[in-house]
């Protein structure tokens, strides 16, 4: 507050006038505590994080790039993203069920259920992804021969990383059901990439090869530094909330929510990132390079999105749980407005300025411009219906959300294994937007039809039935 009536002096009297109502608006949200004002607090701090994680992102990417160059650099993109992809779906969806139940329980001062909750879901994830990495280990060595040789030792130093990022996954989720954004946000988008940037640079410095092989072992250095911190700093945080006592264990409950979660996220975390991988199978590295740095610089748009949709969740589930159906249409209609318009000026501006920012990675790069225009269509066609998926999850509509991201990703791999051979990378952006396209749809569709909510930036979210209903419930 002292920080808003101080911009207030600074202002010219002519001005202070008429941006006093908006001062007075951050002030409330920055000050209140109503689950609004908690709602968009935790947009406004998610999205500034994501705004430094994204320059993060993007600088290190370009060093990398520079420091390694086309080949080396392809490499390097192809099995980190498969690393994080494989590490994030070994939690089975576990990390979002307790995005899912732990403000229910919250609500109800039902401290054994939280501490049965986080405590299962670590261990879970830990066991889950150390089976899934040792699998991995089993057919990297059964059938080494089948992968390219530059793919296989960086394949097996990634495989080391799934356990740690399956955990960060859980620690992430924790911090979220209680709206600690910059704790959950800020070790897997800021100071994981810094530390990947951090240990390549000083291990090239020393002497090491400008490989891919370099670039993985800093990746595994720093997935493990991150995530250790992060995990002290949450159970630090927890103990300190909730008096330690009994635990109470519902796994049937957290298993029958956590699988269609899985299958949900599973398959929307696969259509963001399985193009690079489809470009990486039937294409060289060097393509795989230009793809991913095209596809990086439109990540800029992607944090308003994943910042509206980190806020919403726990919002959703408190008022779906409350079963105030108007106020729940109502929130939704405004994280589409929040998802679209920042979407579409961010996303006109990357565009305008790709040339420029492609070059920065290297000369070859810029061949990646074109690709920009084309995913920014797919991301726009998904922020006109905002966090639907988010919104089924939290009001127990998993399994229709597992049905529409199985249908829209069967689309994403048919467009991709369609276009990629005859098109090359512009294929592979046609057929992200295409998917992206298909998944907003269906999730306009599915929202609609389930919970008589209207997902769409240009329109009013609470159908007219809806409000009819509530006035002759209120008489």
């Amino acid at each position: 507050m002292a920080v808003i009536q101080s911009a207030e002096k600074l202002l010219p009297a002519g001005l202070r006038g008429k941006a006093e109502p908006f001062l007075r608006a951050v002030a409330s949200v920055l000050a209140g505590e109503d689950p609004r004002n908690l709602a968009q607090r935790m947009a406004l701090i998610t999205f500034a994080i994501r705004v430094v994680s994204a320059a993060i992102a993007f600088v290190s990417q370009i060093i990398l790039a520079r420091v390694m160059g086309e080949f080396e650099y392809g490499i390097f993109v192809f099995v980190w993203a498969l690393v994080v992809i494989c590490g994030d779906m070994s939690c089975l969806g576990l990390h979002t069920t307790v995005v899912r139940f732990l403000p229910d329980y919250a609500g109800r001062n039902a401290h054994a259920e939280i501490r049965g909750l986080t405590s299962t879901a670590r261990t879970f994830a830990m066991l889950s992804s150390t089976m899934l990495a040792m699998l991995g280990f089993l057919v990297l060595w059964l059938f080494r021969e089948s992968f390219a040789g530059y793919y296989v030792v960086p394949l097996f130093i990634g495989l080391f990383c799934m356990p740690m990022i399956a955990l960060g996954d859980v620690l992430d989720g924790t911090a979220r059901a209680h709206s600690w954004a910059l704790v959950a946000l800020s070790p897997t988008y800021i100071v994981r990439p810094l530390l990947i940037l951090v240990f390549m640079v000083i291990a090239v410095r020393m002497g090491a090869p400008h490989t891919a092989l370099t670039a993985m072992v800093a990746a595994l250095a720093a997935t493990y530094l991150t995530t250790v911190v992060q995990f002290f700093n949450i159970v630090w945080r927890l103990r300190k909330r909730y008096v330690a006592g009994p635990r109470k264990v519902e796994t049937s409950l957290w298993i029958r929510a956590a699988l269609p979660i899985f299958v949900i996220e599973g398959f929307g975390f696969l259509l963001t990132n399985s193009d690079v991988i489809v470009v990486g199978l039937f294409l060289d590295p060097e393509s795989v390079a230009i793809y991913f740095a095209a596809a990086k610089t439109m990540a800029l748009v992607h944090f308003v999105f994943f910042s509206v949709k980190a806020a919403a969740a726990p919002r959703f589930s408190a008022l779906f749980s409350s079963g105030d159906r108007l106020a729940l249409a109502r929130f939704a209609g405004e994280t589409v407005r929040w998802s679209f318009w920042p979407s579409l000026a961010v996303g006109l501006g990357v565009v305008a300025s790709g040339h420029f920012l492609l070059s920065l990675f290297g000369p070859a790069f810029t061949a990646g411009h074109g690709l920009m225009a084309i995913l920014l269509a797919g991301i726009l066609a998904k922020a006109l219906v905002g966090p639907g998926e988010v919104l089924l999850t939290m009001s127990g509509e998993q399994r229709l959300c597992a049905i529409v991201y199985a249908v829209a990703f069967a689309a994403n791999i048919a467009f991709n294994v369609t276009l990629i051979p005859l098109f090359g990378v512009t294929g592979a952006a046609v057929a992200t937007a295409s998917a992206m396209v298909v998944e907003a749809l269906l999730l306009h569709l599915a929202v609609r039809g389930k919970l008589s909510i209207i997902l769409f930036a240009f329109a009013n979210p609470v159908p007219a039935n809806l409000v009819n209903g509530m006035d002759r419930h209120d008489r």
